[in-house]
């Protein structure tokens, strides 16, 4: 520090607001403390302090554990960001471990807190409000019925073989096929669509058979009415958490193999609700959204709602593939919640549109509902108000959320998440939240006032 060497303005600002609201350091706190029966004793961990401002550090900046740590080892300013200063950094499994005791709810309040505190600095008043959806994507390959059967035979059989291991002898009746499934399934892939009318079915029969056999041995063996006893104490607890797992997996492989029944040998149109894309990441959802270039994504469908001076108000991970219309209230609501009053603004692209809304918006008391007519033909009035210079200038501030989420998207990491898990996929979603909230009003602190900039 005597040497001059200082944080970059952007983060030197996003610091000096953390150091002003110790209550966002407090929530950190809780969750990190939650579950333990004596907090204040044992060995030292990360403080709440270096786990917020290492999350937002990560996500400023889109690093990943390894990378966050050593970076942080290496730079002194960094070191000073994060409260490290001249003590040992711990290796990158500390951060995650710590990172993954944090809440979605905590991480919302947080969020709150933020956008509060900005509100409080008269950094935003909450005139207008822009609101779009997008998807974020999980970490799972392109599902297919025949992939998914594959993926189940080779986990189970991976777990089967672990169990054999730590108990020391041969599972009944256990045989290892995943040779045969992964050669049923690759004959499957490199089928013609002509080869897959005629053939596909055979191999299917011979592909579910051989899951349905793998999936019955893992089920005996959970049901061995021997004791499942190991060397020692922490054989035991290994092989606990196997049967834990091989049992979890034995229910996706079922879901995988009745679907794979409907669809392939019965013909059946299964509904997305019922389907499994995922037994890796069985919360993933199928989501059209009538794009040209990305018909079909899979992942969870997000909800973003941004004011004027770029603050992400509203955030939330939707179920299922709800349409964008049935979100207008509850922004409303929200916006209400946070500034007291309904945005003079409301802009929105066509899939928000809706009588309802319409009138939702009017008489929630906002003066301009920029919300293009979706489908049906326009009555001369909405025809009208579609052209004038007000509802245009609307539509512009519109677009503006679409570089929002290419920000998120590029910048942020929020493009698809690797954790695993639906509250991890939250986790992932608030701190790239956080990040850009932090960002938005450390840029605004930084911007010299009207007065200032008049008296230069």
């Amino acid at each position: 520090m005597r040497q001059g060497l200082v944080l970059e303005p952007l983060l030197r600002s996003i610091s000096d607001f953390l150091d002003d609201h110790d209550e966002l350091v407090r929530q950190i706190g809780g969750d990190l403390r939650r579950g333990l029966k004596n907090p204040d004793t044992g060995r030292s961990g990360l403080t709440p302090q270096e786990v917020l401002r290492s999350l937002i550090l990560m996500r400023v900046k889109n690093w990943d554990y390894r990378e966050l740590r050593e970076r942080i080892a290496d730079g002194y300013t960094l070191r000073q960001f994060t409260g490290f200063h001249c003590r040992p950094v711990p290796k990158h499994q500390a951060f995650h471990r710590a990172f993954v005791r944090l809440t979605p709810a905590t991480l919302r309040v947080v969020n709150d807190l933020v956008v509060e505190a900005a509100v409080d600095l008269g950094l935003e008043d909450g005139t207008k409000l822009r609101v779009d959806t997008t998807v974020v994507q999980t970490d799972i390959h392109h599902p297919t019925d025949s992939t998914l059967l594959w993926d189940a035979v080779r986990v189970l059989t991976r777990l089967l073989v672990r169990l054999g291991e730590l108990l020391g002898r041969r599972i009944k009746g256990f045989h290892n096929r995943t040779r045969a499934a992964r050669r049923r399934m690759q004959a499957i892939q490199r089928m013609s669509a002509a080869q897959r009318h005629r053939r596909q079915t055979g191999k299917y029969r011979e592909l579910i058979g051989i899951a349905e056999e793998v999936v019955a041995c893992a089920g005996s063996a959970l049901r061995d009415p021997r004791k499942a006893r190991g060397k020692d104490l922490f054989c035991d607890l290994a092989i606990e958490g196997l049967r834990q797992e091989i049992d979890r997996y034995c229910g996706l492989a079922g879901r995988v193999i009745d679907q794979a029944r409907r669809r392939v040998i019965e013909g059946e149109q299964v509904p997305n609700a019922e389907k499994i894309f995922s037994i890796f990441e069985s919360h993933t959802d199928l989501i059209k959204r009538g794009k040209v270039q990305t018909p079909v994504e899979f992942g969870h469908k997000v909800l973003l709602a941004e004011s004027a001076r770029g603050l992400i108000t509203q955030y939330e991970v939707l179920k299922g593939n709800p349409s964008d219309e049935h979100h207008v209230e509850s922004s409303l609501e929200r916006h209400k919640d946070v500034f007291g009053r309904a945005p003079d603004l409301y802009g929105a692209d066509r899939g928000f549109f809706s009588e309802r809304n319409l009138t939702l918006c009017q008489d929630a008391g906002v003066n301009v509902a920029c919300i293009p007519q979706s489908g049906g033909k326009k009555a001369p009035q909405r025809e009208a108000y579609e052209k004038t210079p007000t509802f245009k200038q609307g539509q512009r501030f519109r677009a503006g959320i679409e570089g929002r989420i290419s920000v998120l998207f590029r910048g942020r990491g929020m493009k698809r998440c690797l954790a695993e898990g639906i509250e991890r996929f939250d986790l992932l979603v608030g701190a790239a939240v956080l990040a850009n909230n932090l960002m938005r009003i450390a840029s605004l602190l930084m911007k010299p006032s009207a007065r200032q900039r008049r008296a230069a």
